[in-house]
């Protein structure tokens, strides 16, 4: 803690006469212990350099403003309600992709020159660690010029300045059980998402070098490898309670008549009947999602792979498991509702085979195929026409 605070005091002495240098965190010591006490991860130390190995095998060797940034994203995200270890991770994997843990200043914005920083980029008009622009409205240049305020932007949630939109990693439904890289993706939205998990190597050592975990501290996060291995498996509504309204596919959208694709199969029922899961898992979203009005998204192990099953359209009050649970097949997960694009109470469900954030499939067959429990003969009839259509 002590070379935090001296690097710190050394930062801001030396800015009269360092114009590239940028100062992400000018607490006392009493304050910054109080902000790291309350969060789930606290800062101990910030090495003068530190070396790391991508997953790509190329060597990354970081300096200490860098890696003071990379403390701020650690102790203001982990202040932040439901990010924990598993989103602290995630950022500093996006901003170690987007800048190399640097606050960027940019020709495309003048005034962004004459501000604390450690460099000039040029990606269109991006600004900071993790490359927000003005332009697509996460903020004007003087906040986007404030570490504080990039690491907030891009963690979201209710409590961030940007809410609902751009959206930021907790305002991404399933973040939590998907890959890190795919969820700094779904903030970042990059023309080359596949290059943050070649950063995670790098993220895991700096959490490594600069944290210990706060006292008591629960992460909400479940590690990918710890979702259940499931062999069971349940219709999600009880037999004789519902009528398929929609099927998978492309069909006419009952709220705007044009042609549209349908990512699930829609089942009417009443009004609070029950809702279960589908098979052993983990929740990976429970709340308020576009469109979904409120969803459940479960992630499971099946035969080694990864599957998600998603839960649209409940009130947020019928909502019985929250994030980071663990539930069992059959578990009552929620009630039917009609929240967000709905015509009328229904469950709409989703299979997504690789996960939170991969394309669905047409459920019917699945069932079918996995055996599950109290599906009815239409589904079966249904499901024996997809797959012999399919080949």
């Amino acid at each position: 803690m002590k070379k935090l605070v001296i690097a710190l005091i050394v930062a801001v002495f030396a800015l009269p006469f360092a114009g590239m240098l940028a100062v992400p965190l000018l607490l006392s010591p009493a304050a910054l212990a109080a902000c790291q006490s309350a969060g789930q991860l606290v800062v101990t130390d910030v090495p003068d350099k530190l070396t790391a190995v991508r997953r790509d095998g190329m060597s990354v060797t970081l300096g200490q403003k860098q890696l003071t940034h990379a403390a701020t994203i650690i102790t203001v995200g982990s202040g932040v309600e439901g990010v924990g270890r598993a989103g602290v991770l995630i950022g500093l994997m996006a901003a170690l992709t987007e800048s190399t843990l640097r606050m960027l200043a940019n020709a495309a914005h003048p005034t962004s020159l004459n501000m604390p920083n450690d460099g000039v980029g040029s990606d269109h008009d991006s600004l900071g660690l993790f490359q927000m622009r003005p332009t697509s409205g996460w903020g004007t240049v003087d906040e986007l010029m404030d570490p504080d305020y990039q690491v907030r932007a891009f963690f979201g949630g209710s409590s961030g300045p940007n809410f609902p939109s751009p959206a930021g990693l907790l305002d991404i439904p399933g973040w939590q059980a998907a890959d890190p890289g795919s969820a700094a993706q779904s903030v970042e939205r990059s023309a080359f998402p596949d290059r943050y998990q070649d950063y995670q190597p790098v993220a895991e050592a700096i959490l490594t070098a600069l944290t210990k975990p706060a006292a008591g501290a629960v992460d909400n996060g479940a590690p990918l490898g710890s979702v259940p291995e499931t062999s069971r498996f349940v219709f999600p509504l009880p037999s004789g309670t519902w009528v398929r309204s929609s099927g998978y596919g492309w069909r006419t959208d009952p709220l705007t008549g044009a042609r549209a694709f349908h990512s699930g199969t829609d089942f009417s029922t009443a009004e609070g009947t029950p809702i279960f899961a589908a098979a052993d898992g983990i929740v990976g979203w429970a709340g308020p999602s576009p469109g979904y009005g409120h969803l459940v998204v479960i992630e499971h192990t099946i035969d080694g792979k990864r599957v998600a099953s998603a839960y649209a359209h409940m009130w947020a009050s019928r909502i019985y498991v929250s994030v980071g649970e663990r539930v069992t097949a059959g578990q009552h997960i929620a009630d039917v509702g009609s929240s967000g694009k709905s015509t009328g109470s229904h469950l709409h469900f989703e299979i997504r085979p690789g996960g939170s954030f991969e394309l669905s499939i047409d459920a019917d067959p699945w069932f079918v195929q996995h055996g599950a429990e109290g599906q009815d003969s239409s589904t079966s009839a249904r499901a024996s026409c997809a797959i012999g259509l399919s080949g």
